[in-house]
């Protein structure tokens, strides 16, 4: 199974990073100019993209971007813009170091956006990528047509992320749901030094609490509205078959057994101990359902699609459970 939306590809040929062509600073004059050169590398180089971006087109504007000063969604007020010699040599020596080092982009500029917003990352823990973030907004907005899966947002009063990470997703879920304190917990304390930051970036170290330990063991008996869990979910044969990009991360955040459903099958197992009695959890899984609708077939899962998923998140109330 791919690791979290990651396709494995082959290695790039060693001769298309070290014979790079001969561009010098100030032959490209244009932020599109700069795009299209790193295209043509990055596509020359065969690169992997599943760290934010999921195509070289985006991944080479959020690098131009990143360069200078810009968020990804000014690239095309300033497309036509020429940059300075200094700042073309900044460009193309961060597009050379994302094919030499095939680290994730996300990495290289300790940035990634998540629904518009910045989030600080290192190699310290996963570049987030979660399907999760839209699915807060799409479908437990609260909405006067009553699609909403949870009711009225500013209800909910207690939320609980498991396998934060760099905490993004409790960051998000603080801002989606403005009444509630929320609990984010993860195993790795690396991890957990990452979010800290990211929760004081984002001005809510009185709404957000981070817990380091495994799954619901430091939570003791306290019960959520809203459960939230990106959790390793790669199995063996996806670990496997690991692209250099994503061999980058921690191992911790992908491997999810030799099916993928290690921790998967501990969350629905306890889940329910831990959640109201109108509270519901909503779990990104990847391409595991036919595993996890094997090994759950009474389970009444509910799939949630993205824009650009289908099947890999699932919601199930706390009634189902």
């Amino acid at each position: 199974m791919p690791a979290r939306r990651s396709p494995a590809a082959p290695r790039a040929p060693k001769e298309a990073a070290k014979k790079a062509p001969k561009v010098g600073a100030g032959e490209l004059h244009t932020l599109f100019d700069h795009l299209r050169y790193a295209v043509s590398r990055f596509n020359a180089a065969k690169l992997v993209f599943a760290h934010g971006t999921t195509d070289p087109v985006a991944e080479a504007a959020f690098l131009i971007c990143e360069t200078l000063h810009l968020h990804p969604d000014q690239f095309e007020n300033f497309a036509t813009a020429r940059v300075t010699i200094a700042e073309g040599k900044q460009i193309l020596d961060l597009i050379e170091r994302r094919i030499a080092t095939r680290k994730p982009a996300a990495y290289l500029v300790n940035k990634v956006y998540m629904r518009g917003l910045p989030f600080y990352v290192d190699e310290r823990t996963i570049v987030p990528r979660s399907f999760i973030g839209e699915l807060l907004d799409s479908h437990f907005g609260g909405d006067e047509d009553g699609t909403s899966l949870i009711g009225d947002p500013e209800e909910v009063e207690a939320v609980l992320d498991l396998c934060t990470g760099s905490g993004c997703l409790a960051i998000l879920a603080a801002r989606h749901f403005a009444n509630a304190a929320v609990d984010a917990v993860d195993i790795s304390k690396d991890a957990l030094e990452v979010a800290a930051r990211n929760v004081a970036d984002h001005g809510l170290d009185d709404r957000v609490t981070l817990h380091r330990g495994d799954l619901f063991k430091q939570l003791g008996d306290k019960r959520y509205d809203f459960i939230i869990s990106n959790p390793p979910y790669v199995d063996a044969e996806g670990m496997a078959a690991l692209p250099r990009e994503c061999r980058a991360e921690p191992k911790i955040a992908f491997d999810g057994g030799a099916d993928g459903l290690d921790i998967v099958r501990r969350l629905l197992d306890q889940a329910k101990r831990h959640l109201t009695p109108q509270g519901g959890l909503l779990c990104e899984i990847g391409r595991g359902r036919e595993n996890l609708e094997a090994a759950y077939p009474n389970l009444p899962l509910l799939w949630l699609d993205t824009e650009d998923s289908e099947g890999e998140v699932f919601w199930i109330a706390a009634a189902d459970l």
